[in-house]
């Protein structure tokens, strides 16, 4: 039916299709990823040659290629919104420089941004990007005459840009007057270049004006044009990082040393990590011998606008403990292996008051969210501690005096950025004994929830507590191995209600360590273990755990509060240094507590929370599936055309009020899975065949009506009698022919149709090639065992009559009904047969697809041979993907890579095919590929067998020619039929 089978081989894999007994291991995915990176790459390189050669569409092509090979790469978008602007393509260079520039606010995607609205004729779009822009960036010379444009094509009376060296380029000729922050500080006859007065990074807004009117680009906003990204840390010869200003990349960066003096960060970086396009690193070093002794330990290290380098303070002696060289370092920067202290007795404690403490930055939206959610579920007994760590926004400096004015907060305010440990402690210090709930500003917390942490704090051997989070790393939920979406308020409390009722309250898991959005401390673990340790970890990242870690040495315990729920929107600080910071803590970490990695892997590993997430997911599902009956899809993991069909038929049941549910093959067992998001419900796995009952419970709580066979390959034996257990009916929905042929394809290993022997035919032909059902049946066996589940099917489907009929020679009892899964005469219904190229052009032809062996990929190849060879006027391209990719497109077949289906149309129409080829060598049950190839509006051409023969002689439009035909034989027939005459 589709790509979702395995190639023919000489001896199929034992994991040929994912599922029950099959493990992928890592280092699988690890040569997976290698190989698709390396394809990228190579497609990527060709298509920077064929730019280079002024061949702009095959440029495209290879690049276009290489994007969809590694999607989401920014450079890869970058680079190919640059080929689509040169190719004309301005829609598709536009969508790619909206999604960079408000991705990465990366300058040159604004303003080609800008470019592509001009040549579209939008101007009075280009305008407001073009404001948008110079408000924001400092303008290259190269930009002055398109800025130029829009403030003449606007009526604007000029346009300005700014440098980082204070430096004001105003493109007019009238009287200027220029303001900051209101305030006059400049005024000229006429435009040109003036220099902002010292102090002026302070400022909030630069304004240019002529008369009363701003100029383009005007009021400025200084904190985006200053904004700088930066990254210290201590390494064995000293300290060394990078810096950069990405509103101005040209500019070199002045960083002030502990002891005032300055060093320029002139010269470019050559191996930051990063997914910024066009990012400018500028590295910096300063050697260990200029640095002082253990007088001072953590040094500091500021940028222009007198914020602290992200990773500053930094203590130089960490590098010697990260690198390995701890002789004579101080015993507080010593490695101390990770053991449990003595267990300390559990007894009842009693509080002695708890206060709330949250450090704030910036984001006013997020952080009086938070603060609301907070204020409004605290106790009156408990004070809420809030520690404004320097924030650079005034709206949010007034918003918690205003707080603090009313007595609803208590407020700390440092008068520079110190970062979070610092902050944190501050506020801890400040809470006088008591225990302590420490929040993040970017949280929402639901009523009851300190009720909730404090009530875990009620044994005296507990030191911290962490509740769940779409955000929290172990303690994530629905999912821990990709992002949740950030809650609503409302779905916030849905989900901690959900919590409430069905997370055990009284089941104690231990953590290797808590996570610091929300943390609960006893006061008693704070006086003992001490605070965050502020000379290490800088900004952030890894105070906690170490805290833990300390804290786990004095035989305190971390636990989780599964029954809490708090939304975590995630922190988006430190920019590009994010990254960076959390791999040098890391390491900080790991070097200071030997064993810790090994620690959360080992909890990872054994997944305490597992039977907790799957209780929720239950719940979640009962609620999706409430007053409902469900139909149960059994299908493989391979996806494909069976993945299509399920999702099309749950579509249908859930318009008929019906919940479709899905049931995947597991290396333990199966996955049980919403139909339309099988992402929504992770933890609903269960080990087959031990945890049976526990899905079967599941099953007929949610009131399955029906199972319907898909496909059982990769299932666990039990699964086939599902029904049984569950006391109801089951369909089948025949897709392939597993039913009767081990191989599935009908192929042998040498990729020949192999006619459907008898079964002792069959017989040989498994035991020469190989089978890939993955048990140990042989051929009498299956056959008997698919004629009693055929025939014990209360309803029997198949995609196309050829299918019926071939299934029905195998199982002439059978009653199969013919469903086609597609609308044939709506799909063909634009196509102008007989069309030829016009004299003197080339015969596109497309092939669309996931091009297997039995798909027909090696008559693809010797297709392409021949028309190499003999140089025949046939241009060959793939909408899809093989094996290897590499030996066609060395014959010269455009391979355009794997694609998403709202892609295909596009990428077919790019091909610009006269006709479409579909090559497969086998029967199949239906062919997604020739609706694909109909619906762009061309002909196809496919062997006369299989449902695509059957659909091909019924059009009236292509040709269904016989099984055989060698490939030059084909090649003339193509020519004969759609070339020029």
């Amino acid at each position: 039916m589709s790509a979702d089978r395995p190639p023919p081989g000489p001896k199929p894999p034992g994991a040929a299709f994912a599922g029950f007994g099959r493990t992928v291991s890592d280092e699988d995915r690890a040569l997976w990823r290698e190989a698709m990176s390396r394809r990228a790459q190579e497609a990527f390189a060709r298509g920077q040659a064929a730019l280079q050669a002024s061949n702009t569409s095959l440029g495209l092509f290879w690049l276009e290629r290489a994007e969809r090979m590694s999607r989401h790469n920014p450079n890869l978008i970058w680079s190919v919104g640059l080929a689509c602007l040169s190719a004309g393509r301005l829609m598709d260079c536009l969508v790619r420089m909206e999604n960079l520039r408000k991705d990465f606010g990366l300058r040159e995607a604004a303003f080609l941004e800008v470019v592509c609205l001009v040549r579209l004729q939008r101007m009075e779009e280009a305008t407001l990007r073009m404001q948008a822009a110079l408000s924001a960036f400092h303008a290259t010379p190269e930009t002055y005459p398109l800025a130029e444009q829009i403030a003449v094509s606007a009526g604007l009376p000029g346009w300005m840009t700014v440098s980082n060296a204070g430096s004001v380029y105003i493109g007019t000729s009238r009287p200027v007057r220029l303001f900051l922050d209101g305030r006059e500080i400049a005024r000229g006859a006429t435009g040109g270049q003036y220099d902002l007065p010292e102090g002026w990074r302070l400022a909030r807004h630069l304004a240019v004006c002529v008369g009363r009117r701003h100029v383009l680009g005007s009021p400025l906003d200084i904190a985006a044009l200053t904004r700088c990204e930066s990254f210290v840390q201590a390494t064995a010869d000293g300290l060394r990082g990078w810096i950069w200003t990405p509103a101005e990349p040209e500019h070199v960066p002045v960083i002030t040393l502990w002891n005032g003096s300055t060093l320029r960060a002139e010269e470019f970086a050559q191996d930051v990590d990063s997914d910024v396009p066009l990012a400018r690193y500028r590295v910096f070093h300063v050697p260990a011998k200029e640095c002082p002794g253990r007088d001072k330990s953590s040094l500091d290290l500021w940028n222009e606008n007198g914020r602290l380098l992200t990773g500053a303070p930094v203590d130089p002696l960490v590098g010697k403990l990260v690198s390995g060289q701890t002789r004579g370092l101080p015993a507080c920067l010593c490695p101390v292996k990770i053991q449990p202290g003595r267990m300390r007795p559990y007894l009842p404690r009693q509080s002695p008051g708890c206060a709330v403490v949250i450090p704030v930055y910036a984001d006013r939206v997020r952080t009086m969210a938070c603060l609301r959610s907070v204020l409004a579920t605290c106790p009156a007994d408990v004070p809420v501690i809030v520690v404004d760590d320097a924030t650079p926004e005034p709206s949010l400096a007034r918003a918690l005096e205003q707080l603090a004015e009313d007595g609803r907060i208590t407020l700390i305010r440092h008068d520079r950025n110190r970062g979070f440990p610092i902050s944190a402690n501050d506020g801890m210090r400040a809470a006088a004994g008591r225990d302590i709930l420490l929040l993040n500003s970017d949280t929402l917390v639901p009523a009851g929830w300190v009720e909730r942490l404090r009530a875990r704090l009620a044994g005296s051997d507990v030191g911290t507590v962490t509740p769940f989070s779409n955000d929290a790393t172990i303690l994530s939920y629905p999912s821990t191995d990709r992002s949740n979406p950030v809650p609503s308020l409302a779905a916030m409390r849905a989900m901690d209600r959900l919590c409430q009722k069905n997370a055990a309250v009284f089941t104690e898991i231990d953590l290797p360590t808590a996570h610091g959005f929300c943390m609960a401390i006893s006061a008693e673990c704070l006086a003992e273990t001490g605070l965050f340790r502020e000379d290490l970890f800088a900004q952030g990242y890894g105070e906690e755990n170490d805290f833990c870690l300390r804290a786990t040495a004095r035989g305190f315990r971390h636990l989780a509060a599964p029954e809490l729920y708090v939304a975590h929107v995630g922190s988006a600080s430190f920019g590009t240094a994010r990254n960076a910071l959390g791999a040098r803590n890391l390491d900080i970490l790991n070097a200071l507590h030997p064993g810790y990695h090994a620690l959360v892997a080992r909890f990872i590993a054994a997944d305490p929370l597992h039977e907790t997430r799957r209780r929720l997911d239950v719940a979640r599902l009962l609620q999706q599936g409430a007053g409902r009956s469900a139909i149960l899809m059994l299908q493989h993991d391979a996806g494909g055309g069976v993945g299509r069909v399920v999702r099309e038929r749950s579509e249908a049941f859930e318009a008929d009020g019906v919940l479709a549910l899905a049931l995947r093959p597991h290396e333990n067992g199966c996955v049980l899975e919403y139909a339309l998001d099988g992402k929504c419900f992770p933890s609903l796995k269960y080990r087959l065949p031990d945890e049976l009952p526990s899905l079967l419970d599941l099953l007929a709580a949610l009131r399955v009506r029906a199972v319907e066979w898909h496909h059982l390959i990769g299932h666990a034996p039990c699964v086939r009698t599902l029904h049984e257990a569950l006391g109801v009916p089951y369909d089948v929905f025949i897709h392939d022919h597993v039913w009767f042929c081990p191989r599935i394809s009908l192929c042998d290993g040498a990729g020949r149709y192999c006619g459907e022997p008898d079964p002792a035919g069959c017989e040989l032909c498994v035991a020469r090639w190989g089978s890939y059902l993955g048990e140990d049946l042989s051929i009498a066996d299956l056959l008997a065992r698919s004629t009693r589940e055929l025939s014990g099917a209360r309803r029997l489907m198949a995609p196309s009559e050829d299918t019926v009929r071939r299934i029905c020679r195998h199982f002439p009892s059978l009653s199969i009904e013919a469903i086609p899964l597609e609308d044939d005469a709506a799909l063909h219904q634009g196509i102008m047969p007989h069309r030829r190229v016009t004299r003197g052009q080339p015969l596109r032809v497309c092939v669309v697809g996931g091009i297997s062996q039995w798909k027909g990929y090696d008559l693809l190849l010797a297709l392409a041979t021949e028309i190499q060879t003999h140089r025949l006027p046939i241009v060959l391209s793939l909408v899809g993907h093989t094996h290897d990719d590499d030996a066609l497109i060395s014959r010269g077949v455009l391979v355009t890579g794997e694609y998403r289906e709202d892609e295909v149309q596009s990428l077919i129409r790019q091909q610009q095919p006269d006709v479409g080829l579909i090559p497969s060598i086998a029967p199949e049950t239906w062919c997604y590929a020739l609706g694909q190839v109909w619906r762009s509006g061309v002909e196809a051409v496919c062997f006369d067998l299989g449902a695509q023969g059957e659909r091909v002689r019924k059009s009236a439009t292509g040709l269904a020619v016989p099984l055989g035909v060698a490939p030059y034989q084909l090649a003339m027939i193509l020519l004969g039929r759609w070339g020029p005459v």
